[in-house]
């Protein structure tokens, strides 16, 4: 059975410029707010490459008092480093980290933790308690995993070293959902798997991120969006069609919840959100 209320979460990446980072926060973050989301997570670049950018959206969202849950990796920081960021992120009140074993930018050295069960038993280690962690999930199986089984068994591994939740990376066949959760279910995982959506706001953004990230959008999916041509306007209606019945479909069927890539953009998210009729 469905949750009465389900969790909604928003997320962000760090502006690369001041213009950027004005409009988030001034315009996005806040006409997001209105829905009323359990958190906004903030992405944290290739080996913490937007280490200081990710900070400063995160303490700027929190001086209205808003949960906020800043993205975390190993990738290119010493132990004493990350743990100072998570000194910070304690002093500005920030109750929720996403974990991620993150990339390395090209050039940089080795980190001494990479993968990120040991960055979540090294969150519990140093902060207890203090910290909701999330964790990544990949219906789709990582593009770097031997296989499905392997990949569900290290999914594992970072609940048993202390994660609270997952959330998926983004896919649009909900049947890999609902299998994967059978087989976090088998391998003994009781512990939520929040779907993560991306609105089919910009194609061929999209068609990108899925070729660096293995995630597949279905054939249909693509004829359409192809024969729209360059009418963007109905590739976006569309999408937006697509994705909130896919967001319906999980919902009814037990999914705990959303959290929507929104690459800093109000629409079509909120759009979506309102089709769901989740605030009324």
């Amino acid at each position: 059975m469905a949750r009465e209320t389900p969790r909604i979460s928003f997320e962000f990446f760090p502006p690369k410029t001041p213009g950027g980072t004005d409009k988030l926060l001034n315009e996005v973050r806040p006409a997001l707010s209105e829905l009323e989301p359990e958190f906004f997570s903030v992405t944290y670049g290739a080996g913490g490459s937007t280490r200081d950018t990710t900070l400063g959206v995160v303490s700027a969202i929190r001086e209205k008092d808003i949960a906020v849950a800043p993205h975390l990796s190993f990738g290119g920081s010493d132990d004493e480093a990350v743990a100072q960021l998570l000194q910070r992120y304690r002093d500005i009140g920030v109750r929720r980290i996403v974990a991620l074993r993150g990339d390395r930018p090209s050039g940089m050295g080795g980190a001494t933790l990479v993968y990120a069960n040991e960055l979540v038993q090294f969150i519990r280690e140093r902060t207890g308690d203090h910290f909701h962690l999330e964790v990544a999930a990949y219906p789709e199986i990582h593009p770097e995993a031997k296989d499905y089984d392997s990949d569900v068994r290290f999914l594992k591994g970072k609940f048993d070293a202390g994660a609270d939740s997952a959330i998926t990376q983004f896919f649009y066949n909900v049947e890999s959902y609902f299998y994967f959760l059978d087989q976090c279910a088998a391998a003994g995982i009781d512990k939520p798997v929040y779907a993560g959506i991306m609105p089919l706001a910009n194609y061929a953004n999209i068609r990108r991120f899925a070729g660096n990230t293995g995630a597949e959008i279905p054939r249909w999916i693509c004829q359409r969006m192809d024969g729209f041509g360059d009418d963007v306007d109905s590739q976006v209606k569309f999408g937006t069609e697509v994705v909130t019945q896919l967001c319906q479909t999980l919902l009814e069927n037990g999914c705990p919840g959303i959290h929507f890539y929104t690459m800093n953009q109000v629409e079509p998210t909120r759009e979506i959100y309102h089709n769901l009729g989740l605030r009324q």
